[in-house]
């Protein structure tokens, strides 16, 4: 039996990587541990982004949020390329009981949060299964295009580069707990802590954070890579970005941005905000000089972001600094919030 959640980089590693189809020259970017997006090359000096993610269908979370989630999760993907997404395929493998009523609201919540983000639904497949009972809907792929010359990808940092973060580790975690289960957390935190953490789950969108980062009308070169934050947390993502970048780094762990409502609620689960799913924070490498001008442009844009460390040489390893005591940095391949979340289904909260 295979660990819940994301594949480990040892399971790809022997069961995919050498088993990807044709190879095509035009294939820039190929699967790989820690990346976000796939390239490929067209002519006229152009590249096409693909990434592709489960789509949601979580019924204590409502039809609105998993329509949330199962686009704008993808689109962070997609947001690592320092581009916004285009174009949209979706395939639906729907419960056979779900309703025709509810499947016009999920999928209008759908193609509204596409169109929020300019993108166009191109295609894809719906049906209704007999025995399907996952909060798992189907699947999706986005895709752009854009100069490739301005593409970024998260195996871009360099040796020297600061290492950013954007908002607080753990925001996606602690917003679909509290939707999960708000009358625990009430009880528990109070009223204050729950409406807190139920509105930071719009803040799952790191779209904005990347485009802003990278620049639109105008390119910022000083960011060399940036890496969105799921499974494993912003501390995951750190790693998985110098371990696709093939280098090394150094994080300090009491500069690493952890709101008071994040914070909270993750101890009430047993949970390291620093490692379990954090969807709306993003991971940016940049010039390690240009870093406070990285930094001013996210925050006169509303978003916080914090520099918690430094892109190194890959002899040095991966290493996190806490109380003066340098030491390895770990990596969890299974995400400790899914034992969390279904611990508490266990225990009756509500």
């Amino acid at each position: 039996m295979a660990d819940i959640g994301k594949i480990s980089s040892r399971f790809f590693d022997q069961m995919i990587r050498d088993r990807l189809g044709a190879e095509r020259s035009e294939v820039t970017v190929k699967p790989r541990f820690g990346v976000d997006v796939s390239v490929v090359d067209l002519p006229s000096g152009l590249a096409m982004m693909m990434t592709s993610d489960p789509l949601s269908l979580i019924p204590s979370l409502g039809l609105e949020e998993s329509a949330w989630l199962s686009v704008h999760l993808m689109a962070n993907d997609m947001a690592t390329t320092g581009f916004a997404p285009m174009y949209g395929q979706f395939v639906l493998n729907l419960p056979a009981g779900f309703s025709p009523h509810d499947f016009s609201v999920y999928w209008d919540y759908i193609h509204r949060f596409c169109a929020d983000i300019d993108v166009a639904v191109t295609g894809g497949h719906t049906g209704f299964v007999e025995g399907q009972n996952s909060t798992i809907a189907g699947g999706g792929t986005l895709i752009s295009i854009a100069p490739r010359n301005e593409v970024l990808v998260s195996s871009g940092a360099q040796a020297g580069d600061a290492v950013l973060v954007t908002k607080s580790c753990a925001l996606s975690s602690a917003g679909i707990l509290a939707l999960s289960f708000p009358e625990t957390i009430h009880q528990k935190l109070g009223k204050e802590i729950l409406e807190q953490a139920r509105e930071s789950f719009y803040q799952t969108s790191s779209l904005k954070d990347a485009l802003i980062a990278a620049g639109e009308e105008k390119r910022h070169p000083e960011v060399t890579a940036m890496h969105d934050v799921t499974e494993g947390g912003v501390l995951g993502a750190i790693y998985e970005m110098a371990a696709a970048s093939e280098k090394g780094v150094l994080v300090k762990n009491d500069q690493i941005p952890i709101g008071e409502t994040q914070r909270e609620i993750c101890e009430l689960f047993d949970l390291d905000s620093r490692y379990c799913i954090g969807a709306g924070s993003m991971i940016i490498t940049c010039r390690k000089n240009t870093s406070a001008k990285v930094i001013k442009r996210l925050n006169q844009a509303g978003i916080p972001c914090t520099e918690v460390g430094e892109i190194k040489a890959p002899e040095y390893g991966m290493k996190i600094e806490k109380d003066g005591e340098v030491k390895d940095l770990l990596y969890y391949e299974k995400d400790p919030y899914w034992e969390a979340f279904y611990k508490a289904i266990q225990a009756g909260w509500k």
